[in-house]
């Protein structure tokens, strides 16, 4: 099953244009739609899940368009917003059942054991009984993936899963996602470049509202190849070298100014080649600096 967006727009009242003619075709697997906050991922992420409405364009799941067919759509997706809401004195377990009523599972039996099956496979098992207002970040995105799952979807979409955890429950969270993202198809809609680094072989970048680029990630840092100088300046120099540089992006190493710029030819001034890497390749991507 392969899903194709085809020159999907929106716009809000306020002017906003949130989708500028995005065109995507994603297959099975882990795919990222990176983008800095604002670009539209969001947007995107909630006409796919059948909440929002575009102004004109196409998506289609297989033989399902999702525009029109929304009650066909939601029998097939899963999805973990930003924020969910949960009841929060009610256990992981009480909620997953309620959640599993609601997608359409009413044989008690059924649900039971589709519900522990669930727990098991994100690791909640032990925490079952436990009230979802006592569950850490991470555990809480792990209960979002479990209800996610509920009815064996075909598309699941996560949107920014891992803001907010600790380097130890985003570990966790990027083994539960690469072990789901085997046999169907998963979003990954983030800002932050290491989610994508790490689970994505196929990517898209937004910015304001539009695509920047989307293929497979290696080919994207591949297309930067060379093309990528880094310096370490003093503090009171950024000014000075952004006006005479591409400067890409800019972080601090031991308190001085790491700078990234992009250049097609050795731009001298003390800047030595380095190898570009995917947090290169979004940077100098919204940046405009490069052809998409």
């Amino acid at each position: 099953m392969e899903l194709t967006i085809t020159e999907l727009s929106k716009s809000y009242p306020n002017g906003v244009q949130a989708l500028d003619h995005v065109s995507l075709r994603i297959g099975r697997g882990m795919y990222g739609l990176l983008g800095p906050n604002g670009a539209g991922k969001s947007t995107l992420m909630r006409i796919l899940a059948t909440l929002l409405e575009p102004d004109s364009g196409q998506a289609r799941l297989g033989d399902t368009d999702m525009l029109r067919e929304k009650d066909s759509v939601r029998r097939l997706l899963g999805y973990l917003p930003q924020d969910f809401g949960v009841y929060p004195k009610v256990s992981a377990q009480e909620m997953l059942d309620h959640l599993a009523l609601l997608k359409g599972i009413t044989r008690t039996t059924e649900r039971k054991q589709v519900v522990e099956a669930l727990l098991e496979r994100v690791n909640l098992q032990d925490q079952r009984k436990k009230a979802l207002a006592g569950f850490s970040g991470g555990m809480r995105q792990r209960f979002g993936i479990a209800q996610a799952l509920i009815g064996d979807p075909k598309l699941i979409i996560v949107d920014e899963p891992t803001a907010g955890l600790d380097p130890g429950e985003r570990n966790r969270f990027y083994n539960l996602l690469s072990e789901i993202g085997e046999n169907v198809i998963v979003i990954l809609s983030t800002h932050i470049v290491e989610d994508v680094k790490e689970l994505c072989p196929n990517m898209a970048i937004l910015h304001q509202g539009r695509l920047r680029y989307a293929g497979p990630t290696a080919d994207g840092i591949a297309s930067i190849q060379g093309r990528i100088w880094q310096r370490s300046i003093d503090k009171g120099l950024v000014n000075d070298y952004e006006q005479r540089h591409r400067v890409i992006s800019s972080k601090l190493i031991a308190g001085r100014p790491l700078i990234h710029v992009y250049s097609d030819t050795d731009p001298g001034d003390g800047f030595t080649a380095v190898e570009p890497d995917l947090e290169d390749l979004f940077f100098s991507t919204i940046h405009g600096v490069r052809e998409c």
